[in-house]
């Protein structure tokens, strides 16, 4: 049996719980260089929208890297992309990342944009 990293294996404990909810999640992915927001359908099988810090127009913004500034930025970009598909109401799904600094800049500004979760 191959080793999972304690980060990977929480993930999956969330993931199951939105799966049996059967809602639209909002996943998120943070590394040291870049932040990932997707929508996701409830059958998993279908990103409705995505927004990242490899976004080309985001990187004319804020340049390189990630911060919290980078997370909000993508945040807000992910709320709009989300309201262009008539998506409102989302499960958060932080990936098992612990919920502070970027992950929850990026949830409140999604927040504000308009996405409910």
């Amino acid at each position: 049996m191959m080793h999972e990293n304690g980060r990977v294996r929480r993930a999956k404990r969330t993931r199951a719980k939105i799966a049996e909810l059967g809602v639209i999640r909002l996943s998120i992915h943070r590394t040291n260089q870049h932040v990932y927001a997707q929508i996701i359908d409830p059958t998993g099988s279908k990103v409705l929208a995505s927004a990242s810090t490899l976004e080309p127009e985001v990187r004319n913004i804020l340049g390189n890297g990630s911060n919290i500034a980078a997370a909000v930025l993508i945040g807000k970009r992910i709320a709009e992309k989300a309201k262009a598909v008539g998506v409102e109401q989302v499960a958060f799904d932080r990936s098992g990342f612990r919920y502070h600094g970027r992950v929850k800049a990026l949830a409140d500004a999604a927040r504000e944009g308009g996405l409910q979760f």
